[in-house]
């Protein structure tokens, strides 16, 4: 999630350009603000100097140990706070995948903490518009999902798959009842299907190019739930202009478990006017796909550059909010 704030959202570049390095920087200027950006396995809480007033916290809290690594710089942020070595903290989150997210609500500013922002993946009930924000997922940057630029062949080609689904599926998941309805009606045939049984933290350089293939030679990305609605999936298909056919369900958890949004998942996805495709049940597929044989390649053309499109100005848009979030938080009183 930080490497898709610096590199996708922020068009940052980093050095070394070598991923494996143990410590990778970038910088760059933008309105009142001066943003440095340091990740890496090298750094580690007390091992990085401060120089800066504000520092933003990019955390990984999806599991158990990640939030105790989470926790520990936490913690080493208060003890900076406390010695008035910085001014303000603010947190981009990667949340749990069922939105529970308690352990870093003692933390901030609105419980007594001394964190002034949090940015948070998933539809967290929390989130405000105040100090607590939805943040996208992004791309699978921990795969090394590129920055990918749109040229003309790929808004202009006709694509060789009606659609496609390269991914695990579950026992007893939606995923299941997607490949036998493709199956039922040969539809398989039409997509680019490659299920696995299980998932796979890494991909081999051989599986990567067939993902990233498939996503340039269809039209459709098929996304089926996992634990949340929200995937990777769907970021890395806008990203190679290949509309994603998203399965608009909730998942269990305490996602979007509130009055206001009980049941509606992909909320800040929905109020960007993504150009997608949101369907309730799977076997709404095959009448889907029978209309997509009928569009003509300049319909699929002007789709895709909508899409696109839409997918740049989003991240232009998400940029624009974070820093706006910051400098109104962090430097009030600046008048220049």
């Amino acid at each position: 999630v930080g490497l898709y704030l610096w590199q996708h959202i922020f068009e940052g570049v980093l050095e070394p350009a070598d991923v494996t390095a143990q410590w990778r920087e970038g910088s760059q200027s933008t309105g009142k603000m001066h943003f440095s950006f340091i990740t890496g396995p090298a750094v580690v809480p007390g091992y990085f100097s401060v120089e800066a007033e504000h520092v933003v916290l990019v955390l990984n809290g999806r599991e158990e140990a990640k939030v105790a690594q989470a926790a520990r710089w936490l913690l080493f942020a208060q003890t900076l706070v406390e010695t008035r070595r910085i001014r303000h903290v603010a947190v981009v989150l990667l949340g749990s995948e069922r939105c529970r997210n308690d352990w870093i609500r003692p933390y901030l500013s609105r419980n007594g903490g001394f964190v002034r922002l949090l940015f948070v993946t998933y539809d967290y009930p929390l989130a405000n518009e105040e100090d607590i924000f939805q943040w996208p997922l992004g791309v699978a940057t921990y795969r090394n999902f590129p920055v990918v630029e749109p040229n003309w062949a790929m808004l202009h080609n006709p694509r060789s798959y009606l659609c496609n689904f390269l991914g695990t599926v579950y026992k007893n998941s939606s995923r299941e009842t997607l490949l036998e309805i493709l199956k039922q009606d040969g539809l398989d045939k039409l997509c680019w299907i490659a299920p696995r049984e299980q998932w796979q933290p890494q991909e081999t350089n051989e599986s990567f190019r067939n993902y990233q293939d498939a996503l340039l030679q269809s039209d459709l990305t098929l996304c089926p739930v996992g634990i949340n609605t929200e995937c990777y999936r769907i970021y890395e298909a806008c990203s190679y202009g290949s509309v994603p056919v998203v399965e608009d369900v909730m998942t269990p958890g305490d996602c979007g478990n509130s009055s206001v949004h009980h049941s509606a998942p992909l909320r800040l996805l929905k109020t960007t006017g993504a150009p997608f495709i949101f369907i309730k049940d799977w076997k709404e597929l095959p009448s889907l796909l029978e209309e997509e044989k009928k569009k003509s390649l300049q319909e699929k053309i002007e789709r895709r550059r909508k899409l696109i499109e839409w997918y740049r100005n989003f991240k232009a848009w998400m940029r624009q909010k974070f820093i706006h979030t910051l400098e109104k938080s962090f430097l009030p009183d600046d008048k220049g």
